[in-house]
């Protein structure tokens, strides 16, 4: 698609920072945090899960499976972007239904152990966040619920609210997608009149970054799924039911 698929998203002031990583403005803060500027703002907070970055988009008429760089996932050196470019096969007559020409679907995927290991207690190893059209702007998050994708699981929609309010919402009362042990973070998103104005992500401050992943070779990775058994569970499709 000649750009990345997904960007960076900055962090709120009380947010673990990553490496490259940055702050969003005070004056944002306080819409997403405190007050809203008027009716129109509706802040969207949703629980951050830890896996790797991933889309589907459809150019010319055909469906790809992208990494967070926007490359196919079919060329990554990872096995897990191999799994995912074989889940996205297995989804290809839905996602080209969903997806008009220059659109992208944006998850992550959790197949893999990164900071956090997981139980998936779905049929499929991802979570969708963001929509985008073919004018490369962020759809509304209710279009993604009126999908029958998985999706990240929603915290919070209305007024500003703190992360401290929300905190004892991550991970609790799912069966879904669960972090085993205390869940990454928050995801906020600010909509108006219809329109995605911005994001911020809050990240706890002793989150594990790479726990699983960094000086760690390719045999010795750790799964949330079994990945030599992922070809017989994953054959039926997300769009089958």
């Amino acid at each position: 698609m000649n750009r990345k698929n997904y960007g960076s998203i900055p962090h709120l002031s009380n947010s673990k920072l990553g490496e490259k990583d940055y702050y969003i403005g005070e004056g944002q803060e306080r819409i997403l945090t405190i007050q809203p500027r008027d009716k129109y703002d509706t802040i969207i907070v949703t629980e951050k899960y830890d896996g790797s970055n991933v889309g589907v988009c459809k150019v010319d008429g055909n469906v790809y499976a992208l990494t967070r760089s926007g490359y196919e996932a079919r060329t990554s050196p990872y096995k897990q972007h191999h799994l995912f470019a074989d889940w996205v096969n297995n989804n290809l007559v839905g996602m080209s239904l969903l997806l008009k020409d220059g659109e992208r679907i944006c998850g992550e995927w959790m197949a893999q152990a990164h900071g956090l290991r997981y139980e998936i207690n779905q049929e499929h190893p991802i979570v969708f966040f963001d929509w985008y059209g073919s004018d490369n702007k962020r759809k509304p998050f209710s279009e993604l619920e009126k999908t029958r994708l998985p999706l990240v699981r929603k915290l919070h929609e209305g007024s500003s609210v703190t992360t401290d309010s929300l905190i004892h919402q991550l991970n609790a009362k799912t069966d879904t997608v669960k972090a085993i042990g205390k869940p990454e973070g928050m995801v906020y998103r600010i909509e108006r009149n219809g329109t995605v104005d911005f994001l911020a992500k809050w990240v706890r401050s002793d989150f594990p970054t790479g726990k699983y992943i960094i000086e760690v070779e390719e045999d010795d990775l750790t799964w949330n799924i079994n990945p030599n058994g992922f070809a017989k569970t994953n054959a039926r499709g997300a769009f089958s039911n």
